[in-house]
């Protein structure tokens, strides 16, 4: 893990709508989601990271080693990279991108557990 993943202020915080990954804004811009930039390509592009993060989370949770973490299992994070995390993460892709993702093959679940 790199520190460069960790947000350096709490302000201006945005989480990833696919897999919760908290980072700011210039973060997101520079280098896009650890784990999602494959399919979402943040990287360098402001009109994505507004369509796929969310200002709108509940609580952070600090990730080491997600392997061995039962708090990532129950999260649904444990396969991704290391960094802060949202336990909740208001909002939800345009359809545009949902469907996109299919036709890869990745299936997208919510990460807004407000609604469960």
């Amino acid at each position: 893990m790199s520190f460069d993943t960790i947000p350096k202020d709490l302000r201006g915080l945005r989480a990833c709508l696919v897999c919760s990954l908290v980072k700011t804004f210039d973060q997101f811009e520079y280098d896009g989601c650890d784990n999602c930039e494959e399919f979402l390509r943040m990287k360098n592009n402001k009109e994505m990271i507004y369509d796929c993060t969310s200002n709108n989370f509940d609580g952070l949770i600090a990730v080491t080693s997600p392997e061995d973490s039962w708090v990532c299992k129950w999260q649904r994070i444990n396969r991704f990279t290391k960094g802060i995390y949202a336990i909740s993460v208001a909002g939800r892709l345009p359809n545009g991108i949902i469907r996109e993702m299919k036709q890869k093959g990745l299936t997208y679940r919510p990460r807004d557990t407000s609604q469960r």
